[in-house]
């Protein structure tokens, strides 16, 4: 009988340390019910409960997903996206330090990116794109070591991009079109070892390609380049044709003058070539148009000489993010 009470107080004290086991940590506790508290009934009512990992008897909030560290769990993702949030961006947020994943795109929320972003050193994927964000963006944001895709897109972000993007080594995509950004490209983007896709396009952009691409290393793993709807000036550089894993330049509507460097040709897997509404002038290179992946070439709106023509059929790219879909 002393056996069997014995076993069982052992039972019971191991549920209670199963139980002791399993709880949030109590800074990601605090940090998403101040989240809660500003985000209104949209988010409210589908998070139920104290503890947003799930208490046993509840689930986990919807959106939050939790990993077990050590003696307790902590949030590392948080999603929260296409529910009309409004407001400004919540600081909270970055209290959870453990974050990988912070999707709060499609929302309405305001003002600017706290500095304290670069506090989530784990982070990976930030998408905070279709938002009202505005000002600038804050120069911590280089601090997030280990980011992979950004997001940053159709909100209104104003002044120049900044150059401590250039210090995320392990960026593969950066989305930033449909903003306000003013001034040059930062050059330094071009060290991105990891960088696939570079999407600045619908901006106030000035400077020329020849900034942008200064050295023959540049933007080695780069794939798809779209600058268009900027007021880029200059011509094409014949330092292009060291981008040798482009397959879109995206160039429409700026105010790039000269002829079409024939060094073009050289880009084994260049598929499109949107040059259409600038100043360029002089003959297409006759290698474009015999190029083995070259689908569509669109040179509308310019001053070519007769006989120059586009190649395949006009039509607005929506290029998706194979690694990462949402």
């Amino acid at each position: 009988m002393t056996r069997v009470s014995s076993l069982a107080k052992l039972c019971c004290f191991l549920l209670i340390l199963g139980v002791v086991r399993c709880k949030t940590v109590k800074r990601d506790v605090k940090a998403l019910n101040e989240i809660k508290a500003s985000l209104g009934w949209r988010v409210v009512y589908a998070w139920v409960g104290d503890d947003p990992c799930g208490d046993g008897t509840l689930p986990p909030w919807s959106g939050v997903t939790c990993s077990q560290q050590g003696d307790y769990r902590v949030v590392t993702e948080l999603e929260v996206y296409a529910v009309s949030i409004v407001g400004p961006f919540p600081t909270a947020v970055t209290n959870l330090l453990d974050l990988t994943r912070l999707d709060l795109h499609n929302n309405k929320l305001t003002g600017p990116i706290p500095p304290q972003i670069g506090r989530l050193k784990h982070l990976k994927i930030l998408n905070l794109r279709w938002n009202k964000l505005q000002d600038i963006l804050p120069p911590e944001i280089g601090e997030l070591k280990k980011l992979t895709h950004l997001y940053l897109s159709f909100n209104s972000f104003k002044g120049e991009i900044p150059v401590e993007l250039a210090s995320l080594p392990e960026l593969r995509y950066l989305y930033l079109h449909e903003n306000r950004f003013t001034g040059k490209i930062p050059p330094e983007l071009g060290n991105l070892k990891n960088l696939r896709h570079l999407d600045v396009s619908h901006n106030h952009l000035t400077g020329t390609l020849r900034d942008l691409i200064r050295n023959g290393d540049c933007f080695p793993s780069l794939r798809n380049l779209y600058l268009n709807n900027n007021q880029l000036g200059g011509g094409l550089p014949d330092q292009l044709a060291n981008l040798s894993n482009l397959e879109i330049l995206y160039l429409s509507h700026n105010k790039m003058s000269g002829g079409v460097t024939p060094m073009l040709v050289h880009i084994q897997r260049l598929t499109y070539l949107y040059l259409d509404h600038n100043s360029f002038i002089g003959r297409i290179p006759d290698g474009l148009y015999k190029h083995p992946y070259l689908k569509e070439m669109y040179i509308e709106g310019n001053s070519f000489k007769p006989g120059a023509k586009s190649k395949g059929t006009h039509k607005v790219l929506d290029v998706i993010d194979t690694d990462f879909l949402f």
